[in-house]
């Protein structure tokens, strides 16, 4: 399989990039790695290439202060752009970029293009919770206002989602919301909830947002709106807490010692909080497939990026998915 990277995408690139890629290369070595960027800037990184890791040169760089649109349409050879066309053209199985959120998406869209039958593309990410088993969170901002039916879609794809890269039977999608109550919500929740009955799919009803790290369903759908501010929150919420133990951990000789004490304990919910350690989230719904990395992605984030993609292609999950809405 090949995964084209956006190499120049990201607050740490193309270090972090080319870091994350040669790990992953080293692990995988059937996978083969295609760095995508400015040639003269990411050789000086490598000092012995693996055989499977390529240089794709791209002479313009889409930055994060760039309008999305307008940059995917007259950046043609920028690092992203040209990463997509690979995944479009076939050259390349799946592309990964820490870049423009926005760009990517475009990207995404007039590039790459969108899979038969889905309306709009959902952004995807796992959230922890307290059973380690996670919970699929999506739309995370691919689409800041949805239709119902594009909601009933993004149930699927998260379903199908869990079902081929996770292994669950059956899994229990949720729809987040104000209330459990069937009745709760906006016009959208209301009138999406009795379609989601109808569903193929093993709908367990409204989930508020505090439950949601508890394990009470296994895939929560969301319009972009609602889901990044869900994702914002807990992202912040987890790096207030830790900085806050920091200081009380430090504030006296009792407290370090008792901080020395449970420092395994403390790392390991750490990083089981850490988005670095799920690497990025799928954009799915698309032709092809593109993994969205956190914006501050070190080489650890590109590398479980890379993991990510290989599971994608190994389960087929795209074509799944294509199946399932074309009826094909």
């Amino acid at each position: 399989m090949r995964i084209a990277i956006d190499a120049m995408g990201g607050d740490h690139a193309p270090k972090s990039n080319v870091e994350g890629a040669l790990a992953a290369a080293e692990l995988w070595k059937d996978t083969e790695i295609v760095l995508v960027g400015d040639q003269n800037q990411l050789e000086p990184l490598i000092d012995n290439k693996p055989a499977n890791v390529t240089i794709h040169h791209a002479s313009e760089v889409i930055e994060g202060e760039d309008e999305p649109v307008k940059s995917v349409r007259r950046k043609k050879d920028a690092s992203m752009v040209v990463a997509g066309r690979m995944v479009e053209e076939g050259k390349a199985d799946a592309m990964i970029s820490a870049g423009n959120t926005g760009a990517l998406m475009t990207t995404g869209l007039l590039v790459v293009g969108r899979m038969e039958g889905i309306e709009r593309p959902a952004l995807t990410s796992m959230f922890p919770t307290v059973d380690n088993k996670g919970v699929l969170v999506l739309d995370l901002g691919a689409n800041m206002d949805a239709k119902p039916e594009h909601l009933v879609q993004y149930a699927l794809m998260g379903s199908l989602y869990r079902e081929k890269l996770h292994g669950l039977d059956r899994p229990r999608v949720g729809l987040l919301n104000v209330g459990t109550e069937a009745k709760k919500g906006n016009e959208l929740t209301k009138a999406v909830y009795p379609l989601l009955e109808e569903m193929p799919i093993n709908f367990v009803g409204n989930v508020e947002a505090r439950d949601v790290l508890l394990g009470v369903c296994d895939v929560l759908i969301c319009d972009g709106f609602a889901g990044n501010i869900l994702l914002k929150t807990l992202e912040g919420t987890a790096g207030t807490l830790f900085s806050i133990l920091k200081q009380e951990f430090t504030s006296s000789l009792k407290n370090k010692l008792a901080a020395a004490v449970l420092m395994p304990s403390l790392r390991g919910i750490k990083e089981k909080m850490d988005y670095k350690e799920y690497g990025g989230g799928l954009l799915i719904g698309l032709k092809g497939l593109v993994v969205k990395g956190h914006g501050s992605s070190d080489a650890t984030a590109i590398k479980n990026a890379i993991r990510q993609a290989r599971s994608a292609i190994q389960s087929g999950l795209n074509e799944s998915i294509s199946k399932e809405i074309s009826g094909k």
